[in-house]
């Protein structure tokens, strides 16, 4: 089945990318990196399956465990002192958290991103903005349909430079050296095509003009409301917690966490219901489909 939460009305996928991506840029709390980084991860498996776990366990984990282990190289605050290394400089407890904390944050908010880039197509960006930024509206969504689209391109290009042998694979180094800037080359070439095509083909149909009006499949129905109100709601509750200074913690020069509490449960709660939200409305979507099935 196609994802559920896709299908909503752009204002509600567009307002939960924007709310989860910077809470999990600005809340540094150990509870709220893990609920960020465990949901991140959980959606993108759901809209991407098995490919992406590969993809996380290869280069985001990594580069995750690169970043933890550099932070502490470089940055020696702090009080708790664990070693020296051979130039002297102190390493701290309070450094190698803070440098986990960050390493998290950065694959949250890349696996949240990948999320965005699968829900949030060309065609709803251009709705929501394209009356109020049409120019930069039409360019961030020719950007963000760069990757997917060229991929697939670049795939076509090597192909028909394979059957004339020309490929990245034929021929020794240099040989393929000039095949694969042949390629790029190529690649260049249809990529300033297409963007002034695309350029002129908006401008024929009135693109930006005052007063133009456009067709639109997007209909703010009473599901998109109340998805809407309950995200609203959990978002109040998440900002209430900030206030608060229940969503941060201090690494430096000490480790500082904010003392838990009924309220602070409720927020870290709220979080993980916000973070959820798609995941719990895929699995209820498929839950009534088979409900649906099996009555048949």
């Amino acid at each position: 089945m196609k994802d559920a939460f896709s299908t909503f009305h752009p204002v509600v996928n567009f307002t939960y990318f924007t709310a989860v991506l910077l809470f999990s840029m600005f809340f540094m709390h150990p509870v709220f990196l893990g609920v960020s980084l465990t949901c991140s991860f959980l959606y993108s498996t759901l809209l991407k399956g098995k490919k992406i776990i590969r993809f996380n366990l290869l280069y985001l984990l990594p580069c995750m465990l690169l970043m933890a282990v550099i932070n502490p190289a470089f940055n020696h605050a702090g009080v708790t002192i664990l070693f020296y290394l051979k130039n002297g400089n102190p390493v701290t407890l309070e450094s190698i958290l803070y440098g986990l904390a960050a390493a998290a944050m950065f694959m949250a908010v890349i696996l949240w991103f990948s999320c965005y880039n699968a829900v949030m197509t060309a065609d709803k960006f251009v709705y929501l903005f394209g009356r109020i930024i049409p120019a930069l509206s039409l360019v961030l969504s020719m950007v963000l349909r760069f990757v997917p689209r060229y991929k697939v391109q670049i795939q076509v290009i090597s192909t028909a430079q394979q059957g004339i042998g020309r490929n990245v694979t034929n021929g020794n180094i240099f040989e393929r050296a000039r095949n694969g800037l042949q390629i790029l080359s190529i690649m260049t070439t249809w990529a300033l095509e297409n963007a002034i095509e695309t350029a002129d083909s908006m401008k024929s149909r009135g693109y930006g003009l005052p007063g133009r009006t456009s067709f639109s499949i997007f209909r703010f129905d009473r599901r998109d409301q109340t998805v809407f109100g309950a995200m609203l709601l959990l978002v109040v509750i998440i900002l209430a917690g900030a206030a608060a200074g229940y969503n941060t913690m201090r690494f430096f020069p000490s480790l500082k966490l904010p003392p838990p509490d009924a309220f602070s449960f409720g927020v870290y709660c709220a979080y993980l219901a916000l973070c959820l939200m798609p995941v719990i409305i895929d699995l209820a979507e498929e839950l009534k489909w088979k409900h649906i099935r099996s009555g048949l």
